[in-house]
């Protein structure tokens, strides 16, 4: 087979809960293809998650086209994981039976600007929905895909905590592989920037929504003394212009600080009891450090050393397993994840270890975890056969 056409990957795990299937993000009949890969199931939603190579208007026009009256929604990613485990250059399409799941999708089209305590009561009312759909059914989470480009993933997720209730959420922000351009969502047909779709799901089978990373804190502390929280900027730390502050803690010459580095050697803050990352961006012309999630003056930041990568996703996809193995694994796993195993050479071993545990999803350009945007992290659910099937 032509590989610029191929291959196409699908994955019916066993019982079949989520449908899964990829194909090259030029494939000339990638809608057609696709479709027929995931098979003769009635879908109650199809998400897409496309390489930024694809064209974006084109792949959803022709979606329009051939599924018409199926919701589709998805986004633009850093990469993508299949049933083959890490991809690029791919489009991953992944379907919910409507024999296991019912959803509403909400666009919020315009990050900027919107009500929230509309969305809430939106919210509040679409799981009241649900519920009276599918009474028999126990099991709700919600999955949220969000411009990874807008910078307000904090404010949203922090917002959007007020109508959750008891439903878990977890998501991912929409990437650009590793040019950081410009990033879509996806709704309704069309490609949307500044945007985000939340979808809120009720399942017969039993999920569990998880986060992780392999990141254990040091006894390095720094403090944030010069910060532009909106921006997500920090320009001193302890006093001193922050990129070289940063690489006399660690020990660099700064002039050779590179996305490797704030990958291997991130900082984290707690809050709530826990450890959460807050990972570097890159350098700014100026010594400035621009970060992938909020930060301000006075947070303390404290250095952390990784575990081994291989060792900690065998335990925690085990930890998932522990009473019997998911069906499948919806995941959002951080961009600088993929670049830290590249990096250590480890990122054949550890793609071998998502597809044999049958996670599905993409890279992120940072997660979300109930109320919280994170990075190098991955979030996402496990989805386990119905006790009746």
């Amino acid at each position: 087979m032509d590989l610029s056409q191929g291959p196409v990957r699908a994955a019916q795990a066993a019982p079949q809960v989520l449908c899964t299937a990829s194909v090259h993000h030029d494939h000339p009949h990638a809608i057609e293809t696709l479709v027929e890969a995931l098979g003769p199931v009635e879908l109650e939603l199809i998400l897409l998650m496309a390489s930024p190579q694809t064209d974006i208007p084109a792949l959803l026009a022709r979606a329009a086209a051939v599924l018409p009256g199926t919701r589709i929604v998805g986004c633009t990613t850093a990469g993508e994981i299949s049933a083959a485990g890490y991809t690029e250059g791919e489009i991953v399409a992944i379907g919910m039976p409507r024999a296991y799941f019912k959803a509403q999708t909400m666009l919020i089209d315009d990050l900027t600007d919107y009500d929230a305590q509309a969305i809430i009561d939106r919210m509040i009312q679409t799981r009241n929905d649900l519920a009276a759909a599918r009474p028999e059914w126990g099991h709700e989470f919600n999955f949220l895909l969000i411009d990874g480009l807008s910078t307000l993933e904090d404010r949203l997720v922090s917002d959007l905590a007020m109508g959750l209730g008891p439903v878990p959420l977890f998501g991912g922000s929409a990437g650009d592989g590793e040019r950081f351009g410009t990033t879509f969502v996806f709704h309704e047909g069309r490609a949307h920037g500044n945007a985000a779709v939340l979808m809120q799901v009720r399942t017969r089978c039993p999920i569990q929504v998880f986060k992780t990373d392999h990141l254990i804190p040091t006894e390095k502390r720094m403090v944030v003394t010069g910060a532009d929280p909106d921006r997500r900027l920090v320009h001193e730390i302890n006093a001193e212009p922050a990129a070289r502050e940063y690489a006399r803690v660690l020990g660099k010459d700064p002039e050779q600080l590179t996305t490797f580095t704030f990958a291997a050697h991130p900082v984290v803050v707690r809050i709530g009891g826990q450890h959460h990352v807050r990972s570097i961006q890159r350098v700014a012309e100026n010594g400035d450090l621009v970060f992938f999630s909020a930060i301000d003056e006075g947070l303390v930041l404290t250095l952390a050393e990784a575990r081994d990568m291989r060792e900690h996703l065998r335990e925690e996809l085990g930890r998932l397993a522990a009473d019997g193995p998911p069906a499948v694994i919806l995941g959002c796993d951080c961009l600088l994840r993929r670049m830290e195993a590249q990096q250590k050479q480890v990122l054949g071993a550890l793609s071998d270890i998502l597809r044999e545990n049958r996670v599905v999803g993409f890279s992120t350009y940072g997660e979300q975890f109930n109320s919280m945007h994170v990075n190098q992290t991955l979030t996402g659910v496990a989805i386990y056969p119905p006790d009746d099937m």
